[in-house]
């Protein structure tokens, strides 16, 4: 079996006519469909609203966009200071994404969404300038087949598909367990390189409540309907962690599976994840108090929080706590009353910062009592 050629048959049948049987039920905002053609929508194979983790002026990449739906949907969001980018390596889908471009500009009252045709294991290298390259230098022997290799590599490197560190948030619906799972470890790296530090993901995909057998893995009809490549549902957290992302977590479940495979459970989950800044960790006097209602608990970069203790932090994993909706209603923010000059990073993880440091300065409860409210 050949996995892409086998995708890419399947999904160019379903970008000219529906394929009820890729469908999930979904309940995506009905206010952002409004001004999107209805053949955009029908022919929608997701299992997931990975929209909904769009925020404005926000740079989107879409893996696997397809007919563009998710990537019209982002737009009304992003406003115009943001931009949408689909990546789709299916010819017929990009027509149809394509296709009412135009449109969809004059409709939103600017132009922010772009299609480009790349495989979503592969961000580095554009299929477009690739197949006209091939197309006014074909290959007729080994040493071109190695200059070909070599034009390959310098095109990922100096012009990239998707550039290091340029896109906010990555998203994708039903689509990364399309690919190959020899490439899926290449998968996760593409994507962490593309994600700003600080920036994070939302994948809508499905995920496997057992690991799949051979067998199945080997039909060509659940693998390209959404089955066979699915992840198993650790698997896929620890796919995703050991990629160099943080903080992932199943922020949608479904609790009814989606189909039933030889007793394996085949459900639609939404994972988010947060790429790390890596820059040198400073301390500017920052504390964060997890609430509870847990004891102690730690997080993926080494660091552990004893509930009710004010723990110091760096400048960065304050942001990263503090700023975020996955981790705020779990912590208090306490800023320096004072902030103090920047200095490395030397306190050991877990390291109590004295309630003198901070005095006055929580912003994480609840504030009804403060001196300006009604109190």
């Amino acid at each position: 079996m050949n996995v892409e050629t086998d995708v890419l048959s399947r999904y160019s049948e379903a970008a000219k006519q529906k394929s009820a049987d890729l469908c999930c039920p979904i309940d995506y905002d009905m206010g952002l469909l409004k001004i999107l053609p209805k053949e955009i929508i029908d022919k929608d194979y997701g299992c997931g609203d990975p929209s909904r983790y769009v925020k404005s002026g926000d740079t989107v990449l879409d893996l696997g966009s397809g007919g563009g739906k998710i990537c019209y949907m982002a737009a009304q969001i992003v406003g115009k200071c943001g931009k949408i980018i689909g990546i789709d390596m299916n010819d017929d889908m990009l027509a149809l994404a394509r296709k009412h471009q135009a449109d969809m500009a004059e409709k939103l009252g600017y132009d922010s969404v772009e299609f480009r045709k790349g495989n979503i294991q592969d961000l580095g290298l554009d299929l477009e300038v690739l197949e006209r390259r091939l197309s006014t230098a074909p290959i007729a022997s080994l040493s071109e087949n190695r200059d070909f290799e070599t034009w390959q590599q310098k095109q990922r490197s100096e012009n990239p598909l998707v550039p290091n560190d340029s896109v906010d948030l990555v998203i994708s619906n039903c689509v990364l367990n399309l690919v190959d799972d020899r490439e899926k470890k290449q998968l996760f790296e593409e994507i962490f390189r593309v994600v700003k530090p600080g920036g994070r993901i939302a994948i809508s995909d499905i995920v496997s409540d057992e690991v799949i057998p051979s067998i199945l893995k080997q039909d060509e009809n659940l693998w390209t309907g959404c089955i066979s490549g699915a992840f198993q549902e650790r698997a896929f957290l620890d796919e995703v962690s050991a990629s160099g992302f943080v903080g992932a977590r199943y922020d949608q479940w479904s609790i009814e599976p989606w189909q039933v495979v030889q007793g394996i459970e085949f459900r639609s989950v939404t994972l988010t994840a947060y790429k790390p800044i890596t820059q040198k960790l400073v301390d500017r006097g920052h504390a964060v108090i997890y609430r509870g209602p847990y004891s102690k608990i730690h997080d993926d970069q080494g660091n552990y929080y004893l509930r009710g203790e004010r723990i110091a932090v760096s400048e960065n994993t304050y942001e990263l706590l503090t700023k975020n909706l996955d981790f705020q209603n779990d912590f208090i923010d306490i800023p320096p009353e004072v902030e103090k000059t920047p200095s490395d990073w030397v306190l050991p993880a877990g390291s109590i910062r004295p309630a003198s440091e901070s005095k006055g300065s929580t912003h994480g409860g609840d504030s009804c009592c403060s001196p300006k409210s009604c109190c």
